[in-house]
């Protein structure tokens, strides 16, 4: 490329070798130099902001707009199917050691492929289903000797997140573990699947409580480990409703800020549990 020949009639230009075309290259004097106010039009470093600009910037943002919230409507179901899976597994609607079909998750569900598909992603991360290569996706067995792993576990954190949501109580979680209160001493929940469906309620108050998200998504993970145990003795001679009551001092030692307490009141429901559950597990 020649640089700085000069064309027909004095013009400086610029012309590729191959093509032989010549481009006009324009000099402006007034580049590098101080210029007034009003010699300045049109210089590159100069920002013009035109009102007229306005109505295309207010459109171009639309789209924008659409593929977030259609981003935000995709997660929402992923997180859909997430949860409704999830709740058929811990409950044994699909049994431990069975096919998940996704066709029929499809259908039962009314979600796509996809946020199917990302919820058994999800769930597999959790030890819930597992994936085999050219066989397809299974529910996870439940194994006893998991039972004694699992309990050390939530002993130790689902104790430090009771003395947590004492520490840290906001008044909405406040108004949430009064409530719970109120329906363990009205002794509204009488049916085994109710007193099980309120203990997840209470356990779960006490993560959001604990205001550590970390510490929540843990302990959520394993109290959904736990849960198909708990469900394989539902039927069977346990003190479950002799555990959910348990539940009424601990959730008074929240309300009142005494993390000692709620901390020694977890411990001793959720050792319990497991040593009441174990019981009908071995004798079966």
């Amino acid at each position: 490329m020649c640089l700085g020949c000069t064309g027909p009639g004095g013009v400086d230009s610029l012309t590729p070798d191959l093509a032989g075309a010549t481009v006009p290259a324009v000099y402006r004097p007034h580049i590098g130099r101080a210029t007034p106010r009003e010699d300045r039009k049109g210089l590159a470093s100069e920002v013009r902001l035109d009102s007229r600009a306005e109505p295309a910037r207010a459109e171009a943002q639309e789209p924008i707009l659409a593929v977030v919230e259609s981003a935000e409507a995709a997660r929402s179901q992923s997180e859909a199917a997430y949860l409704r899976i999830r709740d058929r597994i811990v409950s044994l609607d699909m049994p431990p050691g069975s096919v998940v079909q996704e066709a029929r998750l499809r259908e039962e569900l009314e979600i796509g492929r996809t946020p199917i598909r990302e919820a058994l992603q999800r769930l597999a991360l959790e030890n819930l289903v597992k994936s085999i290569p050219h066989r397809g996706t299974f529910v996870m067995d439940v194994n006893i000797t998991d039972l004694a792993r699992i309990t050390e576990v939530r002993v130790v954190l689902e104790s430090h997140a009771a003395r947590l949501a004492a520490e840290r109580l906001v008044p909405a979680d406040r108004v949430a573990i009064q409530e719970l209160l109120d329906v363990l001493e009205a002794g509204g929940a009488t049916d085994q699947r109710e007193l099980m469906r309120l203990d997840q309620r209470i356990h779960r108050q006490i993560y959001r409580s604990a205001r550590n998200s970390f510490l929540e998504n843990t302990l959520e993970r394993y109290l959904n480990l736990s849960l198909r145990l708990w469900y394989l003795v539902l039927d069977h001679e346990v003190r479950l409703r002799e555990a959910v009551v348990e539940h009424v001092e601990l959730l008074r030692a929240v309300l009142a800020g005494d993390g000692s307490r709620a901390e020694d009141g977890m411990r001793r429901h959720v050792t319990g549990f497991e040593r009441e559950i174990r019981k009908v597990l071995v004798e079966r």
